[in-house]
């Protein structure tokens, strides 16, 4: 008998966490597996929990969500004392699911039953050290314009998900200067940026394929780097990176490393993983198959 603990949120304004949970247990119990439930009851709890319980006799940490909380996870996974890993399962239930784009499984059901089928599938880490502070990454980290319309969505919530296009558009009216040098496994560009974004996965935000060339266990993040360029410019290149089609433009600067830096003159915010997490310089790099999921 397959065993799971599934951390789910019951605390959310519309219950969505739970409404998802009823739906998904006939498929664990169908498969006649063993569930454990575990509540949060704040931000962070699932780290936390992930970094200390006992894994003994599982075979799967799951979580209903979206990618915050499989940052959370992975992030306590990969901060236990003892070491010990477990393939994690992502039930779709966030807002923006970027990795469960990239598996094509916006479904919660869908993803409960791929997770009972147990079929193992390993993904590339990215480590990132933020000015001496260790953060994991399975999707983005950013600097630039993605960190700074991030900034400025919080305060326009009351636009609901348009908040996020809304905002960086007007990051790119504000043309603000970013001075800085990028290193790419020893080479440098020293210049003005727009923006720089390191992707392990294929989308990020509301379906955005910003690095649609990007696998999850190929051992190479994929780098867009864009100078600064005039804002109408920038403002014609945003709706192609809906459909990946920006990488063709010849401001986009696309790569594939296994590493880089971000060194600006001035210390700014990162968004990794979409949160507003540590601050520049940072220095990010490939770990190979690190982790497991249940795909």
């Amino acid at each position: 008998m397959s065993r799971y603990y599934i951390t789910v949120n019951p605390h959310g304004g519309t219950k969505k966490g739970l409404r998802i949970l009823e739906k998904v247990l006939p498929i664990f119990e169908g498969s006649h597996a063993e569930v454990k439930i575990l509540e949060t009851e704040y931000a962070g709890h699932a780290r936390d929990i992930a970094q200390e319980i006992d894994l003994t006799g599982y075979d799967g940490f799951c979580c209903i969500g979206g990618d915050g909380t499989l940052h959370e996870v992975i992030n306590g996974l990969m901060r236990r004392n003892d070491g010990q890993k477990i393939p994690i399962g992502l039930i779709t239930g966030g807002t923006g699911n970027s990795f469960m784009h990239d598996l094509n499984c916006l479904d919660p059901v869908e993803a409960a039953r791929r997770i009972v089928k147990g079929q193992r599938r390993q993904i590339d880490i990215l480590h990132c050290d933020a000015d001496g502070v260790i953060y994991y990454s399975f999707n983005i980290v950013g600097w630039g314009i993605p960190t700074d319309a991030n900034h400025l969505a919080e305060k326009l919530r009351w636009l609901g998900t348009l908040r996020y296009d809304i905002a960086a558009i007007i990051e790119v009216i504000r043309h603000r200067k970013r001075f800085g040098r990028i290193e790419i496994e020893g080479n440098n560009i020293a210049a003005d940026f727009a923006f720089v974004i390191g992707c392990n996965t294929i989308h990020t935000g509301k379906g955005m394929k910003m690095a649609p060339l990007a696998r999850l266990n190929d051992g190479l993040l994929d780098l867009i780097i864009v100078k600064k360029v005039g804002r109408l410019k920038l403002l014609r290149l945003f709706p192609k990176v809906f459909s990946g089609n920006h990488i063709s433009d010849p401001v986009v600067d696309y790569r594939q490393v296994s590493e880089f830096s971000i060194l600006p003159e001035d210390q700014n915010s990162l968004n990794i993983d979409g949160e507003m997490l540590g601050n520049t310089p940072v220095h990010v790099k490939v770990l190979e198959k690190e982790i497991e999921v249940l795909v």
